[in-house]
């Protein structure tokens, strides 16, 4: 068996990674802890079987690469935009005040300040992987406060990017010992303009050759119809253009995987692209935890346990409270606060990332790589409870403080509808909740007709945008009855539900009906068990995206090849 390292690392650390994060899913913790574990019990601090170590670095890389791949197929710019007022000065400020916390407990350990730098920056930046998939199992990723995390960790990769990107030609200024001899004798703005010389380069052959390239190849490979094909060129192109990058323009590997997803995002085929790549990326993501987890010592839990929770003290309230405190200000209500406070409250990917370069810099002694782990596993495992603790508290400390009850109820310009807004508007006008994609159409269709409408939408940056336009808004979750009032629910002839809002819509449509006996109701669902539940309960016209696409696709069909019947509808064609 010695002479198959790379086969027996494989098939211990997927075997071993299946069991554990099974178990982790389990007991409602994420999969990732599992990952983390089974690299703890392969690795070389732990007695029985040890994993190839090399070999599992190397197959890390190509996880790193697959991993920002995958960030850069997602990335949204839009999205980002959305929540550019909170999610860019409030991720730039927290990341900043982590990383001087980190420094400062480095410092008290007589850690150099290099060292303090990388170590801080470890524990400044939350992991995208796990804020998904908390948001996702809470059915909250597409509300006001999902985006708002999203938009804030997206805004910290981009930063830890930045970061990773400068690191290197740095590391001899830092006091690193793996700095390259030539960067240690140039002066430090000859190392700095070089790097951002050789980034803008690698930038601009992206976002000139790459975005007209990348299609036009993908649609060569699509035209033969081989889904194999597809596969290795999308795969292809995330590590061929990481190593050309790395090779070409001294960028590192995850800069390059980055921006080969970001510009194939741009392309028709992105989504194919990110539903092909899945399974591959998702395998090597898995070796990328496996590989990190050994390079943990868990002797550091009995050695440095003061160490230990300093870090946890950092990562689970050192950041939490600066981004609650950064939202409130920002005057958003204390449920958003804690919601951001709560997916904040961990690290993951990006640390290991950083920790991993700061080790092989010399900048991060390997104890501080112990503790960055030792954080994560911790903080990790403990974010579904922060998460499930974020309504509890918030009514806790509502019932207890007229401070907060005062931050939850305080007055927002946009909350409410000016004084000079048309009375047109407030009487036998439609009431549409949401301006996303299904939202802004609808709206823009009442425009056409001239037909009256208020807007209520959780985005404060939308509502302003839509009150420049002349269209009439208030900013808010319109499951608070407060806002429907606003919006003059009782004097309006509907309610237009436009976002797929399974937990609140129940509450709009008797909030609406209370103060609106005989409004009509119209709702979106995703899901064709909701929608016949809803249909049920008789709450108002249910619509479910892919039924009405089949049902529009089927119309079109028939009206082709078989004229409806008299006094028939082809719209209403059966499905």
């Amino acid at each position: 068996m010695h002479g198959i390292p790379l086969i027996t690392t494989l098939a211990a650390g997927f075997g071993i990674a299946l069991i554990l994060g099974f178990l982790a899913e389990r007991m409602k913790a994420p999969a990732l802890v599992g990952y983390l574990l089974t690299g703890i019990i392969i690795g070389p601090a732990t007695p029985g079987f040890v994993a190839d170590v090399h070999l599992a670095s190397q197959l890390s890389e190509i996880g790193v690469m697959l991993l920002m791949f995958g960030v850069g197929l997602h990335f949204s710019l839009d999205d980002l935009l959305a929540v550019k007022r909170i999610a860019v000065p409030g991720a730039v400020a927290q990341m900043g005040l982590a990383t001087l916390l980190g420094m400062g407990m480095a410092s008290w350990w007589g850690w150099s300040w290099g060292s303090g730098l990388i170590f801080g920056l470890s524990l400044s930046c939350a992991s995208t992987v796990v804020l998904l998939r908390a948001l996702e199992s809470r059915g909250v990723l597409e509300s006001m406060n999902g985006r708002i995390a999203v938009g804030w960790l997206i805004v910290e990769d981009l930063a830890t990017v930045l970061v990773l990107v400068l690191l290197p030609p740095l590391a001899g200024v830092l006091g690193g010992s793996a700095a390259a001899p030539a960067a240690a004798t140039k002066p430090l703005w000859v190392t700095i303009g070089q790097t951002i010389l050789q980034v803008a380069s690698f930038m601009a052959v992206m976002l000139i050759v790459g975005r007209r390239v990348l299609p036009w190849m993908l649609w060569q490979v699509s035209r033969t119809g081989s889904r194999e094909l597809f596969t290795l060129s999308v795969i292809a192109v995330a590590i061929g253009i990481a190593y050309g990058a790395a090779q070409l323009f001294s960028v590192s590997f995850a800069l390059g995987a980055f921006f080969a997803g970001m510009v194939m995002r741009e392309s028709e085929f992105s989504h194919r692209a990110a539903q092909e790549s899945l399974p591959l990326r998702d395998a090597f993501s898995v070796l990328f935890f496996v590989s990190v987890g050994m390079l943990f010592d868990p002797a550091i839990l009995m050695k440095q346990p003061l160490h230990v929770a300093g870090v946890l003290a950092i990562i689970i309230f050192g950041k939490s409270v600066a981004a609650l405190a950064l939202v409130l200000a920002f005057r958003y209500p204390l449920n958003t606060a804690l919601t951001v406070s709560a997916s904040l409250a961990q690290i993951g990917e990006f640390s290991f990332i950083l920790a991993g370069l700061g080790l092989s810099l010399g900048l991060l002694p390997a104890d501080g790589m112990s503790l960055v782990l030792a954080g994560a596993l911790i903080s990790i495992a403990l974010n579904p409870v922060l998460f499930a603790l974020v309504e509890p508290m918030r009514r806790w400390i509502i019932q207890r403080s007229e401070l907060a009850r005062g931050l939850e109820r305080r007055g927002d310009p946009y909350a409410e509808l000016p004084m000079d807004t048309e009375r047109r508007y407030l009487q036998g006008q439609v009431v549409l909740v949401g301006y996303g994609r299904v939202g802004k159409r609808i709206s823009h269709a009442l425009g056409l007709r001239g037909i009256p409408h208020v807007v209520a939408e959780q985005n404060r940056v939308l509502v302003e945008d839509l009150r420049k336009e002349g269209i009439a808004a208030v900013s808010g979750n319109a499951a608070d009855p407060a806002v429907l009032i606003q919006a003059h629910i009782a004097e309006a002839a509907m309610l237009v539900v436009a976002t797929p809002d399974t937990l609140n819509v129940r509450q709009m449509a008797d909030t609406a009906r209370k103060l609106n006996p005989a409004i009509e109701i119209v709702l979106r669902t995703h899901s064709e068990d909701e929608s016949r539940m809803l249909r049920k309960e008789g709450i108002g016209t249910v619509f479910f995206g892919e039924e009405e696409l089949a049902r529009g696709m089927a119309g079109h069909v028939l009206q082709r090849f078989a004229p409806a019947p008299k006094g028939k509808s082809t719209d209403q064609a059966p499905v």
